[in-house]
């Protein structure tokens, strides 16, 4: 699947600027690992930008139709790492690209949150930060952070350097993602 092909299912889903805002930041993180890991990272770009594309349309039905979409176009690999995003599914974690979507999809968006309470946004931002403002219970509540421990355990990444990765793709992009 082209990039090309998967921004126009994401779209023909997903009309809301802060969920193609999402989808967006995990593409470009997943996208990131995949080089880093040396996998193919035009797999893992496209699976961290549809990972949410049936959310907007079909929430009762997430991830069901975008994962039966992506099998019918012989996509294996990024339905199934679909499929897995979320532990409470109870899909099993079968290859890297499982683990790095669930490793990344939830502390991406956290860390997007944090620059947006941040007068400077992702400027300056440290893990240090991002780990106290993950300790604050009340702030971005809807996080789960199970979940973002769950990915990172899974992933065999330490804590500290995963977040710095992530800052450091976001940052990389900060005035197209509009966290500068």
């Amino acid at each position: 699947m082209t990039r090309t092909e998967a921004r126009e299912i994401l779209h023909s889903m997903t009309k809301g600027e802060s969920l193609l805002r999402h989808a967006r930041t995990v593409e470009l993180v997943m996208e990131a690992y995949g080089k880093h890991f040396n996998e193919d990272s035009d797999v893992w770009a496209n699976t961290g930008l549809l990972h949410d594309a049936d959310y907007e349309a079909y929430p009762e039905k997430h991830p069901n139709v975008i994962v039966e979409m992506l099998k019918e176009k012989g996509e294996e690999k990024m339905a199934h790492a679909i499929s897995a995003h979320y532990t409470k599914w109870g899909v099993s974690y079968d290859t890297r690209l499982d683990k790095a979507l669930l490793a990344c999809d939830e502390l991406t968006g956290f860390i997007v949150a944090c620059c947006q309470v941040r007068p400077d946004g992702i400027n300056g931002l440290t893990p240090k930060s991002v780990k106290k403002k993950l300790k604050s219970k009340g702030f971005a509540a809807k996080v789960e952070r199970d979940e973002i421990q769950a990915g990172i355990d899974l992933l065999g990444v330490d804590q500290t350097e995963h977040i710095q990765f992530i800052i450091d793709v976001l940052a990389a992009n900060k005035e197209e993602l509009n966290i500068a």
